[in-house]
């Protein structure tokens, strides 16, 4: 389902159409990326949308994708609900970094993938 999402995005970020849903999907799949990680270290699924707290998480059990996973969640924790309601969409869309963090959650969520694939042949 992610993966769906994520294409979503990019094709919209290519058109530059919709900046702020395309924005506010983006953190969204971030959280799906993050939950999957949370999962494959051992979290019990929990129900929250806070991408800080999913970063706590990860903190809390050291993660080595924080380096990745900090910047993500201190750009996108808000717009992932700001952007749905009207009266918070005060940012001029930025595609250059959108489209920036569009790569890093495609590469962070590839790596997550590889580690669960990895994990499955044990």
């Amino acid at each position: 389902m992610a993966a769906a999402d994520l294409e979503v995005v990019r094709l919209a970020a290519e058109r530059e159409l919709s900046f702020f849903t395309c924005r506010s999907k983006l953190a969204e799949v971030l959280e799906k990326v993050l939950k999957a990680e949370l999962i494959r270290l051992g979290w019990p699924l929990e129900k929250t949308h806070d991408l800080d707290r999913l970063l706590d998480e990860l903190v809390s059990r050291r993660s080595d994708l924080l380096s990745v996973i900090e910047p993500l969640c201190d750009a996108l924790a808000e717009v992932y609900f700001s952007d749905r309601y009207p009266g918070f969409d005060l940012d001029d869309p930025d595609w250059v970094v959108l489209r920036r963090q569009l790569q890093d959650v495609t590469e962070l969520m590839r790596t997550v993938s590889e580690r669960i694939e990895a994990g499955r042949g044990r």
